[in-house]
């Protein structure tokens, strides 16, 4: 057996379904699917000048399904990396990913772009993704 051959057999083993924090939801093997028509709401951010639209798909319950990130500096570097974060942030909520957890797990992420932001409810943040993940968490954990 070759060595592409092992590592890609040990990439498709079945995975420890041991969390490594006990309080941590366990995601579903099944997906949820957001409604063909559903409500969304799209928030205007800027950090450290950099502007952006966070958009956030909602299930018919109010709960965040997913999360789309629009940079005004499109088809960057940051941009691209943003996008991929957010195909698979919103893949781990549909498959049961709780808002709480998620917010705090990408909650103090710190890299460029970061510092003063737009919003008076976060007045800074040290990356996108703490910026995002205390937007979660202040108009959908707290307020539940």
């Amino acid at each position: 057996m070759s060595e592409t051959e092992s590592l890609v057999e040990a990439l498709i083993e079945p995975m420890d379904t041991q969390l490594e924090d006990p309080s941590m939801t366990l995601l579903s093997d099944r997906r949820e699917i957001l409604p063909e028509t559903r409500q969304s709401q799209t928030h205007k951010f800027c950090i450290a000048g950099h502007e952006g639209y966070l958009t956030i798909g909602l299930f018919q319950d109010g709960r965040p399904g997913e999360i789309f990130i629009k940079m005004s500096k499109e088809g960057s570097t940051l941009s691209g990396l943003i996008q991929g974060f957010c195909r698979a942030f919103s893949l781990a909520l549909q498959h049961g990913l709780t808002t709480h957890d998620a917010a705090d797990r990408f909650r103090g992420m710190r890299f460029e772009p970061m510092g003063i932001t737009s919003n008076p409810e976060i007045p800074e943040a040290s990356s996108i993704l703490d910026y995002v993940a205390r937007y979660l968490q202040i108009h959908f954990v707290e307020r539940r």
